[in-house]
């Protein structure tokens, strides 16, 4: 299995972060793409893919991170791709959840992670939160030229079948294992599997029965069996077509 979207580098993980690797490992999670969204947080990817070749790690800017200065904030991120080996771009995108506190410059930096995605030929992460509208507006201006996921996917089954013809894979994770998720549920029930992804978003959105409790990469496999049951499918099936997509969008070497 790979988990396409998780933050094991974060403060959550400070004091047993070695037995969540060993956990990793025990379930057959083969690689982890760990996703940077600031500053801090891209550095902080690259240490702890340092420590153990289990990790992959990216780099992006997190619109909640977007300040007036985001032509700094871009030249920064496009240094940091030329001096580092990432493996995206992201995450990066919109989020208008608390409001849509400085939209033009949130528009901005997401337009211009699009832009680095292309220029180096590397997938795009978007994160994507009371901003559908605004969202597909802006990837639709790079169709054909980008390639990308719809990271821990939580819009309408419509929206996912328009990202998908701008062709972008869909990210389920641990809210698809939730009894009233039903748009996640039908999402993973009827999407074509060869754009389907999984993630754990760790350490947020634990699965159910985990549900409340930090997540760790390791339960990628709660959402790997919800997806096989939904779809009358094998454990192993979903494992293989899954692992399969992470590989072909990201370029993971061995």
């Amino acid at each position: 299995m790979i988990d396409t979207h998780s933050h094991l580098f974060d403060e959550a993980f400070t004091n047993d972060i070695d037995a969540c690797i060993w956990r990793s490992k025990q379930v057959n999670i083969s690689k982890i793409v760990l996703v940077g969204f600031s500053e801090e947080t891209n550095e902080k990817a690259q240490q702890l893919a340092n420590k153990d070749h289990l990790f992959y790690p990216t780099a992006g800017i997190h619109p909640s991170e977007v300040t007036s200065s985001y032509r700094d904030q871009l030249l920064y991120l496009e240094n940091f791709i030329l001096t580092h080996k990432v493996y995206a771009i992201g995450e990066c995108g919109l989020d208008y959840h608390y409001g849509k506190t400085m939209e033009l410059e949130q528009k901005l930096l997401f337009e211009g992670q699009i832009k680095l995605s292309n220029k180096y030929n590397l997938p795009v992460i978007v994160h994507m939160r009371d901003a559908t509208q605004d969202t597909f507006d802006i990837l639709k201006k790079y169709c054909g030229k980008i390639k990308g996921v719809m990271h821990c996917y939580s819009g309408s089954w419509e929206m996912a079948q328009e990202f998908m013809k701008l062709g972008f894979y869909i990210s389920l994770g641990g809210p698809v294992t939730y009894k009233n998720a039903k748009e996640s549920k039908r999402i993973a029930s009827e999407i074509d599997l060869s754009k389907l992804l999984v993630e754990t978003d760790c350490p947020f959105l634990a699965p159910t029965p985990f549900r409340g409790q930090r997540n760790e990469s390791s339960y990628i496999c709660k959402v790997v069996q919800q997806i096989a049951d939904l779809r009358n499918m094998t454990f192993e099936e979903i494992e293989e077509i899954t692992t399969k997509n992470a590989i072909d969008l990201f370029a993971l070497e061995d």
